[in-house]
C-alpha cells in the first residue's frame, strides 16, 4: 500500500498589511520528493532550525510501523504573516496536485495544514486543498492535522476523513499528532477503522486565560481530551482555540471528536468538550503592562537578572501570530528608559538592511528603523550607534546587529521571529549576558528560554496582535467577548448547517 504525505502550512493574520508570497515559503522551508523523505526519516531534520521531528516525521513513523510505503510530495512552511497572495496559493495548490498526480496509484493522503491560513480572494483555502488532494488521489481517503489555533468550517469537516489537532500549547506534540493521523489513515485504508467525526462551533474567540495546557483554567480540558483518546472507540479528540485574527465570518473555538464507527459517541463527546470550553469563556487573557511599567519592573528584579534574564514579550507585535515585526514602541522605550540595562531587541526593516549592508562592522551608523511595513501601528524610529556585525541567515535573510546605547538591536530583512535563544546567539549575542531579552512570540518561547528565563513580562503597545484588534472584524453574528452571549448552541447549529449538512459521517458507511 502507498500513502502520500505533504505539508502546506501558514497561519495568517488578516490585520497584517504584509502579504505572504511564494518567496516566503521557499526561503523559510520548502522540500519535495526524496529530500522530504530523508528529512522525515530517522536521523533527518524535518524543519531545520525549528523542528527536528514534526507531523510528517510522525506520519512516516506510522508508515514504517505498518510496513506501507510513504510517498513524499512536498513540504512548504512559512512564518505567520499576512494573507497569502492569490498567485502564491495557486502555485502551491498546483504543485500539490501535480505531485499527487505523478505519484501513481495511492491508498490515502496525509496533509499537514495549519487550519488558519488566509488567501487573498479565497475563502477557506485549506478546505480547497483537501478537496484538491482527494480529487488528485482519485478519491482516496484524506486525513489532516491542524494547529489547535485553526478555524473549522462544516465544509472542512466534510472534506477530510479525520482532523487531528495538536494537544499541547505551547505546541510540542507535532510528531505524536502526525503519528496518530497516520494510524487513522492507514487503518481506514485497510478496512480496519471507520472514522466518524462530530464537531461543535462556539461563537467565542477569546477565553481560557493563557490557554496553556498544563495550567488552569484549561488543564482539565486537555486532560479530558487525553482521557478520551485512551478509549478504544475514540481515535482523536481535539479542541481548536482559534487564531483570533483570521477573517472568516464563522470564526470561533470548536471541538472535534473522531470515533471508530460510533457516530453517537462522537456527537456526545464533541458536545461535552464544547461545554467545557464555554464554561471558561469569561477567563480572559491576562492584563499586559505598558513598556514603561515593564522596564521599571525589570529594573527592580536585580537578583533574577543576575541569575538569568527577563524576557519581555512584545504582545502587540507577535511575529509568530502574523504581526509584521517592525513595531518601534517597545524598542523606543528600551532605548529611552532602559539606561543601565543591557537589552536585546529585534525589528524587521528591509530598507534599513539595504542601507547597512554596504557598511563595515565598527562603522558608526545613524538611520531610521522599523515602522515601514505597518506605519499605522508605529512610526519609524531614528537611532544612532555602531554596526556590530552582519549575517545572512536562512529564514531571517540579511541581518545586522547594532549597538544603540545599552540596546543590542538585531535588524532583519525577513521575519523577525524571535522565539528561541538562537535568534540572538546565532549573531553572537549570548542571552545569558543580557538583562532584558525581547521576544516576539506568545507562548513557545517559555519552553525555549526556560534554562535562562527568570521573569516573564508581556507588554502591550499597539499592533496587529492586540487581542481586541480582532473585535473590528466582521463575524456572522455576536461573538464573545466582544458581545454578550448566553447560549452557544443556536450559532453552532447554524454554522454546522450552513454548508449543507449534519456532522460528517464515515464515507464507507454513508
Amino acid at each position: 500500500m502507498r500513502f502520500a504525505f505533504a505539508r502546506i502550512c501558514q497561519e495568517s493574520n488578516c490585520l497584517s498589511p504584509v502579504p505572504t508570497t511564494l518567496a516566503d515559503f521557499e526561503s523559510a522551508h520548502y522540500l519535495a520528493g526524496p529530500a522530504l523523505l530523508a528529512a522525515a526519516s530517522p536521523g533527518g531534520r524535518e524543519v531545520p532550525g525549528y523542528f527536528r521531528n514534526a507531523e510528517l516525521s510522525g506520519f512516516a513513523a506510522a508508515a514504517r510501523a505498518a510496513a506501507v510505503e510513504p510517498v513524499p510530495i512536498l513540504s512548504a512552511w512559512a512564518s505567520s504573516g499576512g494573507k497569502l497572495t492569490a498567485d502564491c496559493f495557486a502555485t502551491l495548490e498546483a504543485r500539490l496536485v501535480e505531485g499527487l498526480g505523478a505519484a501513481g496509484p495511492l491508498d490515502g493522503v496525509f496533509l499537514a495544514l495549519h487550519g488558519a491560513m488566509g488567501v487573498d480572494g479565497v475563502r477557506d483555502p485549506e478546505t480547497r486543498l483537501l478537496a484538491a488532494a482527494r480529487a488528485a488521489a482519485r478519491g482516496a481517503p484524506v486525513v489532516t492535522t491542524h494547529d489547535l489555533h485553526g478555524n473549522l468550517t462544516q465544509a472542512r469537516v466534510d472534506a477530510a476523513d479525520a482532523i487531528v489537532a495538536y494537544g499541547t500549547n505551547p505546541h510540542r506534540d507535532h510528531a505524536r499528532v502526525g503519528r496518530r493521523a497516520g494510524d487513522i489513515l492507514i487503518g481506514m485504508a485497510r478496512g480496519e477503522l471507520r472514522p466518524t467525526s462530530a464537531w461543535r462551533s462556539l461563537p467565542m474567540i477569546l477565553g481560557g486565560g493563557k490557554t496553556i495546557d498544563f495550567l488552569p483554567p484549561v488543564r482539565p480540558l486537555f486532560r479530558r481530551m487525553r482521557q478520551l483518546e485512551r478509549r478504544h472507540q475514540v481515535l482523536a479528540a481535539s479542541t481548536f482555540m482559534v487564531h483570533p485574527w483570521n477573517d472568516d465570518p464563522g470564526l470561533g473555538w470548536s471541538t472535534v471528536v473522531v470515533t471508530d464507527g460510533d457516530p453517537a459517541a462522537a456527537d456526545r463527546l464533541a458536545d461535552e468538550l464544547a461545554e467545557l470550553c464555554w464554561s471558561m469563556r469569561h477567563q480572559q487573557p491576562p492584563h499586559f503592562k505598558s513598556p514603561a511599567e515593564a522596564i521599571a519592573e525589570a529594573r527592580t528584579a536585580r537578583l533574577r537578572r543576575r541569575l538569568g534574564v527577563v524576557t519581555m514579550a512584545d504582545a502587540s507585535d507577535v511575529v509568530t501570530a502574523g504581526a509584521p515585526g517592525d513595531s518601534t514602541h517597545l524598542l523606543r522605550a528600551l532605548i529611552e528608559e532602559g539606561a543601565g540595562l543591557l537589552a536585546y531587541a529585534a525589528v524587521r526593516d528591509p530598507v534599513a538592511i539595504d542601507h547597512l549592508w554596504s557598511r563595515a562592522p565598527g562603522d558608526p551608523v545613524a538611520l531610521e528603523v522599523g515602522g515601514r511595513l505597518d506605519p499605522d501601528s508605529s512610526p519609524p524610529l531614528a537611532v544612532s550607534g555602531q554596526l556590530v556585525s552582519r549575517h545572512d541567515r536562512p529564514g531571517f535573510g540579511r541581518t545586522a546587529v547594532l549597538a544603540v546605547g545599552d540596546v543590542r538591536l538585531v535588524v532583519t530583512e525577513g521575519p523577525a521571529m524571535v522565539m528561541r535563544p538562537s535568534f540572538y546567539s546565532g549573531v553572537g549575542l549570548s542571552p545569558w549576558k543580557a538583562d532584558i531579552v525581547m521576544v516576539k512570540n506568545f507562548f513557545p518561547f517559555l519552553l525555549f528560554f526556560l534554562p535562562m528565563n527568570r521573569k516573564t513580562i508581556f507588554v502591550r503597545t499597539r499592533g496587529a496582535t492586540d487581542f481586541d484588534a480582532a473585535f473590528r472584524l466582521d463575524f456572522d453574528g455576536p461573538v464573545h467577548p466582544r458581545d454578550e452571549i448566553d447560549d452557544w448552541r443556536p450559532r453552532d447549529r447554524l454554522r454546522r448547517q450552513r454548508d449543507g449538512g449534519a456532522d460528517h459521517q464515515d464515507r464507507a458507511g454513508a
